[in-house]
């Protein structure tokens, strides 16, 4: 199975689809692994973290990638700072303003920026917006971009987002990119990877999800609003291949037909090994359907500037404590408290914190964390914390640096 097999439609217009990669820039090395390309370790930008949590585990015969995703890259421009949502026929003023890469960007970012050797395969478009989110990805966070192409004569897809009383209003724009010239015009895929993210999508199949599973990949799923009012779990078909599904509390009980997000949780596990459901302020609840084991852990009050990305972060932070062995209770905390850092920024990919913004809220942690996320003191090196992550800027052409 290809990934230049992979479209965008009506499913997938919750910004989770994936147009199809074509060729033309490829920079990143390959090492071939019999019919399938994967990417050399050494490709891995070190400065994508400043700790490794599956140091322990490698071993020099590991695939090279630790996570494998696909989907649609946007530029995201972010106001910031409205004091209710716009009003027809007026024009509002925000009082702050991000760009930064959007989309699937927002889990590839929050991944590389947890110390996850992360690979994504997109289409970006063949202008300064696509060219922007391809420098920002691949030399800012150290994703590897050699399963992504840049399309001649498509242009990015584009979403403005206005974050306002807690939530977000988006708006956005884009094109079905080109189908691939050729029948081997992007390389195979997927690589092998400990993990794959994917979005899933009523009644749609995407082929690499089970190549993925098959060939050892962990999958963790989520799932956009369905905008049929079915809610159909028998729909989600890609469902039977991943190891942990993690929809927010309305779709968890739409798709069970459920009035609590526990019991959501635990219909849920009757269908995937592990369940997560995410309750807003509450926290979140996980199943853990081989084991009966369950969880809760409430959430991390602070006060939010932009809601954007922030579930993409908590899939991130899952996915991170799933592979390096935690508890399952631990899992759901560190997951929860990369979310809550992320809502403190704007700017979708460029607000996903990594260690040093996690080191630094540990040792001004409140007392009464402490205890529950105790766990850090064992992954956080002593010492001066490393300098935090890029942020969002208001444009993206400034000719001197700032």
């Amino acid at each position: 199975m290809i990934c230049d097999t992979l479209g965008f439609g009506p499913a997938q217009a919750g910004r989770a689809g994936s147009f199809p990669p074509r060729n033309l820039r490829q920079k990143r090395p390959f090492e071939s692994n019999g019919e399938y390309t994967v990417t050399s370790r050494d490709s891995f930008d070190s400065r994508s973290a400043a700790l490794d949590p599956l140091g322990p585990l490698r071993d020099p015969q590991e695939p090279g990638c630790d996570v494998f995703l696909t989907g649609t890259v946007f530029l995201d421009i972010i106001f910031t700072g409205l004091d209710s949502a716009p009003v027809r026929g007026t024009e509002s003023w925000a009082r702050g303003m991000g760009s930064s890469p959007g989309g699937v960007a927002n889990m590839a970012t929050a991944l590389a920026r947890l110390g996850l050797r992360t690979s994504l395969a997109a289409a970006f478009g063949d202008d300064h917006y696509g060219e922007y989110c391809w420098d920002a990805l691949e030399q800012g966070e150290g994703i590897d971009l050699s399963m992504s192409r840049t399309i001649p004569g498509w242009h990015s897809p584009v979403t403005v987002s206005m974050a306002y009383e807690g939530e977000r209003t988006m708006v956005s724009h884009g094109h079905e990119a080109p189908p691939p010239a050729g029948p081997r015009a992007f390389p195979q895929c997927p690589p092998l990877a400990r993990a794959a993210v994917a979005s899933l999508g009523q009644g749609r199949s995407e082929q690499w999800i089970a190549e993925a599973a098959r060939r050892g990949s962990r999958v963790f799923a989520d799932v956009g609003w369905d905008e049929s009012g079915r809610w159909d779990l028998g729909a989600l078909r890609d469902l039977r291949h991943c190891e942990a599904f993690l929809p927010n509390a309305g779709e968890a009980m739409r798709y069970t037909r459920t009035d609590c997000p526990r019991a959501a949780a635990r219909a849920l596990a009757e269908k995937v090994p592990i369940a997560v459901v995410t309750m807003g302020a509450e926290g979140s609840y996980a199943v853990d359907g081989r084991t009966g084991e369950t969880a809760q852990v409430p959430g991390i009050t602070v006060d939010a500037l932009d809601p954007t990305g922030a579930g993409d972060v908590y899939v991130a932070g899952f996915v991170t404590g799933t592979l390096a062995g935690w508890p399952l209770a631990d899992r759901l905390a560190f997951a929860g408290l990369t979310a809550a850092l992320s809502v403190q920024e704007f700017g979708g990919s460029l607000s996903a914190p990594g260690w040093p913004e996690v080191s630094h809220w540990w040792r001004t942690a409140p007392g009464e964390l402490r205890g529950r996320y105790g766990f850090l003191d064992d992954l956080l090196p002593s010492g001066p914390s490393p300098a935090a992550r890029r942020r969002a800027v208001p444009t993206i052409g400034f000719r001197h640096p700032v």
